[in-house]
C-alpha cells in the first residue's frame, strides 16, 4: 500500500514544545461533522467502562494547538461545503442509510460495523485520484471516488461521529508500518474492551494489543493531537501534516 506522503523528521522533545496552552489553542475553532449528517447520540450505557491504555506501549504528550494540521482542518471546511451541494445528496442519503442500522448498538459493534462498511470502498492513491502527493479527502469525496489510508480512517471517524460517538473516544493515528517501512493511517476507537484498530489493511477490526507492527508517530482528533514517543528513548518522530 502506498504511504502517506508526509515529511517525517527526528526531533527531541523539550518541555516547552508540547503542552496544553490557552494562548495557542486552535482546537475550539475546528468544525465538527455537519449537523445534517448526525443520526444519533450515544448513551452512557453504550460507553460505560471505556478505558484508555498507552497506544502500542508509547508515551504520549498532548497539545490543543492544531494550527499546523491544515489538511485536517481544511478537510472539515470542505466537508461542510460538500454537504450543501445538491450533487452530494444521493451519496449522503446512501451513507446515512448504510450506517443507520448501527444506531443503538454497543460501541464495539458500531465500530466493527463501520469498519466493515468502509473497508468495502475502493482503495486508490492520491496521485492517481487527485494528481497530488497527499490529499485528505472528505467522507463525501471518499465515498464518491475511493481513497487511500487516511481517507478510510477519516470516513470511519465521521461515520462514528454521526452515530454519536464522542470525540475523546476516537483518534486518527499516523503510524509507521514496521513491516513495510512506510507511514500509514488508522482509526483508534477506545472501548470497554480497550483500544480497537480500524484499518483498511486489516480486514477485520482488531484490538490494539494484538497488533505489533505499527509504531505510532502522532494521533489526532478534533480536540487535540498527541505525539507518541518510545518510553525508553528521548527522541521521537513527528509527521508534518501541513501543506
Amino acid at each position: 500500500q502506498t504511504y502517506i506522503r508526509t515529511v517525517v523528521t527526528l526531533v527531541t522533545l523539550s518541555a516547552g514544545i508540547i503542552g496544553f496552552s490557552a494562548k495557542i489553542s486552535y482546537a475550539g475553532n475546528l468544525k465538527d461533522i455537519p449537523a445534517t449528517i448526525t443520526l444519533a447520540s450515544v448513551s452512557s450505557e453504550q460507553i460505560a467502562g471505556v478505558y484508555k491504555t498507552s497506544l502500542f506501549g508509547t508515551a504520549e504528550r498532548a497539545s490543543t494547538d492544531l494550527s499546523a494540521f491544515t489538511k485536517w482542518s481544511d478537510m472539515f471546511e470542505r466537508f461542510h461545503r460538500d454537504v450543501s451541494r445538491e450533487s452530494s445528496s444521493k451519496v449522503i442519503q446512501d451513507w446515512k442509510m448504510d450506517i443507520s442500522d448501527l444506531r443503538g448498538k454497543s460501541l464495539v459493534d458500531m465500530a466493527d460495523g463501520v469498519n466493515n462498511l468502509m473497508n468495502k470502498v475502493r482503495y486508490i492513491g492520491d496521485s492517481k485520484n487527485w494528481g497530488k502527493s497527499d490529499y485528505w479527502e472528505t467522507p463525501i469525496e471518499f465515498l464518491t471516488r475511493g481513497g487511500d489510508c487516511e481517507d478510510f480512517a477519516i470516513a470511519k471517524y465521521a461515520s462514528l461521529r454521526a452515530l454519536g460517538v464522542p470525540e475523546h473516544l476516537m483518534r486518527i493515528a499516523i503510524v509507521k508500518d514496521m513491516q513495510k517501512g512506510i507511514p500509514h493511517a488508522i482509526l483508534i476507537v477506545y472501548t470497554d474492551q480497550g483500544p480497537m484498530i480500524l484499518d483498511n489493511q486489516i480486514k477485520k477490526m482488531a484490538r490494539a494489543s494484538s497488533i505489533f507492527h505499527y509504531k505510532p508517530i502522532f494521533s489526532i482528533n478534533r480536540s487535540a493531537w498527541w505525539v507518541h514517543t518510545d518510553q525508553s528513548v528521548g527522541a521521537t518522530q513527528i509527521a508534518s501534516a501541513s501543506r
